[in-house]
């Protein structure tokens, strides 16, 4: 079997941890935050929990990354703490659910942006959105170091419209900071806890990705260092850039427009730019585009280990005898995502059930570090967490949190995804018992 290459490099990595964050969500989420939460200081307050959540994410997971520098990432990780069925269950959701679903949601989300310079009726939205899953991944399969200049280049560009938004907001809004509330008695939710987990639900889809560099961590140059470096840096810049953007926002628009916008992005350069809007679009469409293109390569990875370690299907495990590349793992994932565009629900429905199968799972493996320091006490950490065992404790504690809390407030979603996991499991016991199934 042909093995994958190493060639991907800490700048590369980076970015792909960065552009994995930033697709739609800061884009599209604000407006609903606002509405759970009504308040300036709360808002800012959210999305640095979001922040504070990635970065302690990362962090937990830079000492599993160095301890398993191969592809597959948060897979291996849960393998290796609780056994085969937690890793497979992993696959099984990013695959049904996660990625796929997420890719489905940045394709509808891209065609909507992209009307504004092509009219579209829905048909055709839905036929473009299939054409850039489909391309992309067929860009994608053509090797890992085209993938790295696709991500450096989507990334840098992302990056460089969201800082025009952050200045625009910071120098030239009309909004004073005096009109702001940041007192905690104003407009304060009756039950703060509650809003603010429920905020955190477009927060984490937005801040969602970071992990996706270890993904990658079987074709990265000295892995056991890169991959985590990447994971923390990435983490850093998402938040620092979230935080400075939703400020950006308020000193562009009072709160109740932020609240009432789908588009608020579009609207807040509005305030400065008549073409604003279209400028921002254009911005937007950059944006999901890198994004859709980062999930095409980053977790077929995932599928291509499990097939390797005989709990998927055989095929999967295959690699492009010319291109060196887990091609048969990025043709099935592009194929359901496809079949996701056509039966797919709202963006908020999609979200709710992709974050928290997502961050349940996410909370599973950072748990996992106290669990791997007591089964492998001697095991090599290139990497330790920082600040061992307050650190990993912050992020599985917040995690749970948010977790039980989406359980309550939105069960629809919650249950049909735990519902999926249970068959899951099934699944799982048919691939045990009569072994990998070849395709």
């Amino acid at each position: 079997m042909t093995q994958l290459q190493r060639k991907l490099n800490l700048y590369g990595l980076t970015m792909i941890a960065v552009g994995s964050c930033i697709g739609s969500g800061i884009f599209l989420t604000p407006s609903k935050i606002a509405t759970d939460l009504p308040h300036h200081g709360f808002i800012l307050l959210v999305w640095a929990i979001g922040g504070l959540i990635a970065l302690t994410g990362a962090l937990t997971f830079a000492e599993l990354g160095g301890m398993f520098p191969k592809s597959g990432g948060v897979y291996v990780y849960l393998k290796e703490a609780y056994g085969d069925l937690a890793g497979f269950l992993y696959g099984w959701v990013i695959l049904l659910v996660v990625n796929t679903g997420a890719l489905a949601a940045l394709g509808a989300g891209l065609t909507k942006y992209l009307t504004y310079f092509l009219p579209m009726d829905d048909t055709v939205r839905v036929i473009t959105a299939i054409v850039v899953v489909a391309g992309l991944t067929a860009i994608n399969m053509l090797g890992v170091q085209g993938s790295q200049r696709f991500a450096n280049l989507f990334t840098g560009l992302k990056l460089l419209a969201i800082a025009g938004i952050i200045i625009a907001g910071i120098f030239w809004g009309k909004v004073d900071t005096a009109a702001m509330t940041f007192a905690p008695q104003d407009h304060t939710p009756v039950n703060l806890g509650s809003a603010l987990l429920l905020a955190l639900i477009g927060v984490l889809w937005s801040t969602g990705g970071w992990h996706h560099a270890s993904y990658l961590s079987g074709e990265a140059i000295n892995a056991p260092r890169t991959v985590p470096r990447a994971m923390m840096l990435g983490a850093l810049i998402v938040t620092i850039t979230y935080v400075l953007t939703n400020f950006a926002y308020m000193r562009l628009l009072p709160l109740e427009a932020i609240a009432g916008s789908e588009t608020v992005a579009g609207e807040a350069v509005e305030t400065l730019l008549p073409f604003g809007g279209k400028l921002v679009a254009a911005a937007i469409a950059i944006s999901i585009f890198g994004t859709i293109g980062i999930y095409t390569m980053s977790a077929p990875r995932i599928y291509f280990a499990m097939a390797q370690d005989g709990v998927f299907f055989s095929g999967l495990a295959k690699v492009h005898p010319r291109f060196k590349t887990p091609a048969n793992a990025m043709i099935v994932q592009a194929a359901w995502a496809i079949v996701l565009l056509l039966f797919w629900g709202t963006f908020q429905n999609l979200i709710t059930y992709v974050t928290f199968m997502d961050i349940a799972f996410m909370a599973l493996a950072g748990a996992g570090v106290f669990v791997l320091r007591r089964k492998q006490p001697q095991a090599e950490r290139p990497y330790r967490v920082w600040a061992y065992p307050v650190v990993p404790a912050i992020f599985v504690l917040i995690s749970v949190a948010f977790v039980i809390n989406t359980l309550i407030e939105q069960p629809s979603q919650a249950w049909a995804g735990l519902a999926l996991t249970a068959v899951g499991v099934g699944v799982f016991q048919l691939f045990r018992r009569d072994g990998s199934v070849g395709v």
